[in-house]
């Protein structure tokens, strides 16, 4: 009888990439019961997004989504042995920096395994992620806090001059970030 692996141990095996995306507006999350994932780093159920290439994680301003994802980014790079890149706004940041459960004490090898990387709007999400396949390692998952938030309606109009011009941005970003997930696993 064969044997089963764990599955954050398949997963960092097989080096899938996860992204992880939270907004103020959109979809609402399919599947509450993820929420156990983000906080237990020793279960050994196959999580929800297990095959997942995009997941969105939206909630109204100040809910706590920032750290919901920085617990994940800690949980993932302790279980993975990778790093997780955490992408947001600096200002953003700076202003309001997550919060991490009760108790939770992160070594020093897992928090350097956290790559957060600050960008200002859309078009640094564009760059990074039409230069990810040049990365030499893929990281176990990339989190974009606030996604929405990046794209100004002002600037989008400018770039596409159409009334719908944020949610046709919105639209080409996540399909280059989808393509560039899909092409790392």
């Amino acid at each position: 009888s064969a044997t089963r692996e764990a599955p954050f141990y398949r997963t960092a095996h097989r080096h899938r990439c996860l992204l992880l995306i939270s907004a103020t507006k959109s979809l609402r999350l399919p599947n509450i019961s993820m929420a156990e994932r983000f906080f237990s780093g020793t279960s050994t159920a196959a999580p929800p997004f297990d095959d997942a290439g995009i997941i969105l994680l939206s909630g109204p301003p100040c809910c706590g989504k920032t750290s919901l994802l920085f617990q994940f980014a800690i949980n993932r790079a302790a279980e993975s042995g990778r790093h997780v890149v955490f992408i947001c706004s600096k200002g953003r940041l700076e202003n309001s920096p997550p919060f991490l459960s009760q108790g939770v004490e992160p070594s020093l090898s897992v928090l350097q395994r956290i790559q957060i990387k600050y960008i200002e709007d859309d078009e640094g999400i564009r760059k990074y992620f039409a230069a990810f396949h040049l990365l030499d390692d893929f990281p176990a998952a990339v989190i974009v806090d606030d996604f929405t938030g990046f794209f100004s309606e002002r600037s989008c109009q400018l770039r596409y001059g159409n009334t719908r011009a944020r949610d046709l941005a919105l639209v080409r970003i996540l399909a280059l970030c989808q393509n560039a997930i899909s092409h790392a696993k």
